[in-house]
């Protein structure tokens, strides 16, 4: 029998990991969870939108496992704090990596971790928890991408990169080898990081330097 899920979110996120864990994990979707003031359907796929303040009292964590679908929103501060709420409620946290993902034997990937298609991860290379990585990224070996993090597609980590907590990673951004992310950085698309950066910057450019504006005004984000 397949293992049952719950996945927490129901926008596009949510519709993408959808068709990843139906399609290409052991994994059955039964429902999703999303906050009572956002609910604006009773089904998607034909299956149950449930209250997260509730969903433990339907879909039992003991016979259920959760996955939090939610993008970069509030430089990821809302999947955080989703993935917190779901692990409080007792839920397994789930992860997805990609039959078409290459994956190294000794790689490391935490939980709720979200791996596409194409990702190339190297020897040695440490994923923690609640880390995105969209389509087609290289990651260097011995590289470290610490939690809450989420990559944009085609960006190439080199080897012995260490990239910080809660980060954002645009599209084609490259990184010299032994770059070290301060977290909170934005690392805007097409940058190249060639030296080591400080923490809630935001990168753009090449080489790479911050911009005036932190990080957190550009997401929204109380510091």
């Amino acid at each position: 029998m397949r293992k049952k899920l719950i996945i927490f979110g129901d926008g596009e996120t949510a519709q993408i990991a959808y068709e990843y864990f139906t399609h290409d994990s052991d994994m059955e979707v039964v429902g999703f969870a999303v906050e009572q003031r956002f609910i604006r359907n009773e089904f998607l796929y034909g299956l149950p939108v449930q209250a997260l303040e509730t969903v433990e009292k339907v879909f039992r964590p003991e016979e259920h496992s959760a996955f939090v679908a939610i993008s970069y929103t509030q430089l990821n501060r809302v999947r955080t704090r989703l993935y917190g709420e779901a692990k409080s409620k007792g839920y397994r946290m789930a992860r997805y990596i990609s039959s078409k993902a290459f994956v190294w034997h000794n790689v490391q990937i935490g939980e709720n971790c979200f791996i596409l298609e194409n990702n190339v991860i190297q020897h040695g290379v440490k994923i923690s928890d609640n880390v995105y990585l969209w389509s087609g990224n290289h990651v260097g070996h011995q590289t470290v991408i610490h939690r809450n993090t989420y990559i944009a597609s085609h960006a190439v980590i080199s080897g012995f990169c260490e990239i910080g907590a809660n980060c954002f990673v645009g599209v084609n951004a490259a990184f010299n080898d032994k770059v070290k992310v301060g977290e909170d950085c934005i690392i805007g698309s097409g940058a190249v990081v060639v030296k080591n950066t400080e923490a809630g910057k935001v990168y753009v450019g090449n080489p790479a330097k911050p911009l005036s504006r932190s990080s957190f005004e550009t997401f929204g984000v109380n510091a």
